[in-house]
């Protein structure tokens, strides 16, 4: 069902009305999204206002900005230094930002570089650049803070100012989210620094449109080749999506096979219409299968081994729900939710990794829920099978780091899909407004953040929940 609020506010004359009339209705931002693969230069021709001298991320942040195409504009000499390799490789200009001297055309994105900060009182530098230089960032633009985990920290001053980052990033995200601009923050470990860039790549373009006020942490645990192509990074790489037929499942296989993936699409025998459908869209193969049965893991093993002889990609889409109080709840919706949503998932990954099926440097990711963080009435069962598969995740990225494969989860707010079209209106209306960026998500933006984990580039990012929630109200 329409977002009336959001068709609406796509008139500027209505917005105006209702800014003019101090209404008490949210006027949600339409937000900007990636069509088909992911342009290289998303950033050509754009600003990007940077901050950070005496930060172990400049290299990082010049190679990723000069190579997206965009023009970084700095505040400081010191840091003009640092980019001046990668800008020259890379023919992109830098020039220092002079506050009374601004260019009349907006930044589409802010970096700061926090890496550097060893005490609380460092934070003012943080506050001072983002407080000047936030009203030249456009609507839909990006925010992304940088900075050191936390537990690495040599000092409590240090400790503390890290720690900062995070109730900072927050907070902005929420206070910039009408505009439909995000706010994230990336800790990056020591040694992991080379990589960033596809983490600042996916935050920084309109892949991530839906994704705000989350951090996510980048380590060297996984082995890697350093292998991180822009273009089509997919390429050559087979990808299994359980629960492909409708809704997230479809958008993610279009978007893998737009990425250059060639995806194996499973689903129930009693939907091979509608996946079919999909397969021929973006020329992948149907692999038709009930999850919930105890053979099914071995089948689909045998399968890639037979069609692929393996698998690079795994995504665990596969999912219902049968919501009821815990007093009403029957013997059969607990345990149907928990066998698809949770054992169906633990028993296809131990197939594929014990018959050798999923390759060195893989990647595993599965749709976890806000459910399972935070939480809801009536989803006990729901609940605990998504909470269940972010502990399988946390557990299994340490275990299969030294062959170089991920393992990470996506957890969706309030997404717009058949499911959510038949809620009670009030719970949907609720569902849309109770987050910064003030409407639903769509399948697709779940689906960028699962073609982000699978791609080489992202080896730094593993035993990772990433919020794909619009920076929703509920949950941590």
């Amino acid at each position: 069902m329409a977002d009336v609020l959001l068709e609406l506010s796509k008139n500027p004359w209505a917005r105006k009305l209702v800014s003019s009339a101090k209404l008490p209705i949210p006027m949600p931002e339409r937000l900007t999204r990636v069509s088909g693969a992911r342009a290289e230069r998303f950033l050509e021709g754009k600003n990007v206002l940077v901050s950070g001298a005496g930060g172990v991320l400049a290299d990082a942040v010049a190679r990723t900005l000069a190579r997206a195409g965009a023009k970084a504009l700095l505040d400081s000499a010191v840091l003009g230094d640092a980019f001046a390799p990668a800008a020259e490789a890379y023919g992109r200009p830098t020039k220092l930002l002079v506050p009374d001297e601004l260019e009349p055309a907006p930044g589409q994105a802010l970096v700061v570089d926090a890496s550097g900060y060893s005490s609380a009182t460092e934070l003012k530098q943080l506050y001072t650049f983002v407080h000047q230089y936030l009203p030249r960032l456009a609507r839909r633009g990006r925010v992304v803070i940088l900075g050191q985990p936390p537990d690495e920290a040599r000092s409590a001053p240090q400790a503390a100012a890290r720690a900062a980052l995070e109730g900072f990033t927050r907070s902005l995200a929420k206070e910039l989210g009408s505009k439909g601009t995000t706010a994230n923050l990336v800790y990056v470990a020591a040694g992991a620094e080379p990589r960033l860039p596809a983490v600042l790549r996916f935050l920084l373009s309109d892949a991530s449109a839906f994704v705000t006020a989350q951090p996510l942490r980048v380590s060297a645990q996984s082995e890697w080749s350093g292998d991180d192509p822009w273009h089509k990074p997919l390429a050559n790489k087979v990808a299994l999506v359980t629960g492909a037929a409708r809704g997230i499942g479809a958008a993610t296989a279009e978007v893998l096979a737009a990425e250059g993936a060639h995806v194996v699409c499973l689903d129930r025998p009693e939907d091979d219409e509608t996946l079919s459908s999909v397969t021929r869209a973006i020329n992948g193969e149907a692999l038709l299968c009930d999850v919930s049965d105890p053979h099914a893991a071995s089948r689909i093993a045998s399968e890639l081994r037979r069609l692929h002889h393996g698998v690079d990609i795994v995504v665990h889409n596969a999912g219902i729900t049968r919501d009821r109080t815990l007093g009403r709840m029957p013997e059969s919706s607990w345990d149907q939710v928990l066998n698809i949503n949770l054992d169906a998932v633990l028993r296809i990954t131990d197939a594929l990794i014990q018959e050798n099926v999923l390759r060195d440097q893989g990647r595993i990711i599965s749709l976890a829920s806000i459910s399972g963080i935070a939480g809801n009435t009536g989803q006990t069962n729901y609940a605990a099978s998504k909470a269940g598969v972010i502990g399988f995740t946390r557990y299994l990225s340490a275990q299969l780091a030294p062959r170089g494969i991920t393992v990470n989860a996506v957890a969706p707010g309030f997404i717009e899909t058949r499911m959510t079209a038949a809620v009670p209106v009030v719970v949907r209306e609720a569902g849309r407004r109770l987050s910064a960026l003030g409407q639903g998500g769509l399948p697709e933006d779940v689906a960028r953040a699962i073609a982000f984990f699978a791609e080489p580039g992202s080896a730094g990012v593993s035993g990772q929940v990433l919020r794909v929630c619009g920076g929703a109200l509920l949950g941590a």
